[in-house]
């Protein structure tokens, strides 16, 4: 009689665990790319609902199309490329307008070593394009012409500019903000834990699992196949930025995408900038001033954004690092 107690109190146990298991919710991954903002952006996320998954990739991608279709200067009906052909003061979208306050919070606390009035100069340069151009000084001298901290102003969503020739460009900060409101409709869908990456621009969504950070190799400049460390991360943005992108090479040397306002040439301070913030906006921008401004100046910048980290490499392959930095990094 006792045994078959015992024998139903088993019975009894294993049903209710192979109860608990068939109501346990399932842990599905999403994983997807799109060719948005000049590059491969790629999402995944986890989630018990894959249904639930599939709306809210969908609408995070969508999400990005929508800032891209308002931010490229590639667009003919976009904020930027209007605002660039604008003569008068320019009313922009609201998206807009907040990325603009941001941009210009940063080029001012760098001193212009951010500065999203480098239109013509981009487009001279055409780096990128199928024909890169090295400019002469005068064709430089003229693009250079009204650039600065204090070209643009913004009151609400009306923007001014200081002289009617100047070209916007938000390339080193609109692809930040794209990816972070794709974040936020994720997190608003109910989505704990996912990342969107757009070519190295990266949101962490949570960890990789309640458990598990993130792991977020940095690539070594010198040698781009290569990681020279790792970032364990949640709920963080990273944004590196490097030499070693988008350039092209000519009698030897390398002219790349990231360039100081104040000589209209490529920056030769750093090689690469990896930074951590609360935004890839803010992270985006802050990797393009620090790369200008070099190891001192671009740490000094980095003290004044509290929550930010920051590793700047310079010519020389050496590491300047934050304080902070150096808990969250592994070395290779």
């Amino acid at each position: 009689m006792r045994s078959s107690r015992i024998r139903f109190a088993l019975l009894a146990v294993v049903a209710i665990m192979v109860g608990l298991f068939v109501l346990l919710p399932t842990s599905h991954q999403l994983r997807r790319q799109q060719l948005l903002l000049g590059t491969v952006v790629e999402i995944v996320a986890f989630g018990p609902d894959l249904d639930i998954l599939e709306e809210a990739v969908s609408a995070a991608f969508s999400e990005i199309a929508r800032i891209e279709h308002l931010m490229s200067p590639h667009i003919a009906e976009s904020d930027v490329a209007r605002l660039s052909a604008a003569t008068e003061p320019f009313a922009v979208a609201p998206e807009t307008a907040e990325v603009l306050a941001l941009g210009l919070r940063v080029a001012k606390a760098s001193r212009g070593g951010f500065d999203m009035t480098l239109g013509r100069l981009k487009q001279l340069w055409a780096i990128g394009s199928s024909a890169p151009h090295i400019p002469t000084p005068a064709e430089i001298s003229v693009a250079l012409t009204g650039v600065g901290p204090d070209a643009l102003t913004l009151n609400g969503q009306i923007v001014t500019k200081k002289n009617s020739h100047l070209a916007v460009d938000l390339g080193a900060i609109a692809k930040g903000y794209a990816i972070d409101r794709a974040a936020l409709l994720l997190r608003q869908r109910g989505i704990k834990h996912a990342s969107v990456n757009a070519g190295g621009d990266i949101v962490l969504l949570g960890g990789k699992s309640s458990k598990e950070r993130w792991l977020i190799g940095i690539q070594d400049p010198l040698e781009p196949d290569k990681t020279v460390a790792a970032l364990k991360l949640a709920d963080r943005a990273v944004v590196t930025s490097g030499d070693y992108e988008r350039f092209f090479e000519r009698n030897g040397v390398r002219y790349h995408h990231i360039f100081d306002p104040a000589s209209g040439f490529p920056g030769r301070r750093s090689r690469s900038v990896t930074i951590v913030a609360d935004s890839a906006a803010l992270a985006d921008a802050l990797a393009t001033a620090a790369f200008v401004l070099g190891p001192e100046a671009g740490l000094a910048l980095l003290s004044d954004f509290p929550a930010t980290e920051g590793l700047i490499i310079d010519p020389a392959g050496e590491f300047h690092l934050t304080p902070g930095m150096s808990t969250l990094l592994s070395w290779h």
